[in-house]
């Protein structure tokens, strides 16, 4: 059996600012790791492509207001920091 992959740890090493802050990314990043995986059934950040993050912020994420996709979009700016792409 496999162990979810822990995102938290995955993303220790960017994550700055306040606590609030930091605790706002991991639970984007935990949204964003299960709509990804419901969709492509891919949960390890290691094995997504920029296309599984364009259609999260894209589609997934099209009814929600300009302020909650730009609070996403730098989570996905640290999770793509922290894969060093």
């Amino acid at each position: 059996m496999n162990k979810p992959f822990d995102i938290a740890l995955f993303l220790s090493g960017v994550l700055t600012g306040s606590k609030a802050a930091q605790q706002r990314h991991l639970r984007q990043a935990r949204t964003m790791q299960a709509a990804i995986q419901q969709r492509w059934q891919r949960n390890n950040p290691w094995s997504w492509q920029p296309k599984h993050l364009r259609w999260f912020l894209s589609q997934h994420l099209k009814d929600h207001s300009d302020a909650t996709r730009y609070y996403y979009r730098l989570t996905a700016q640290l999770i793509w920091k922290r894969l060093g792409r």
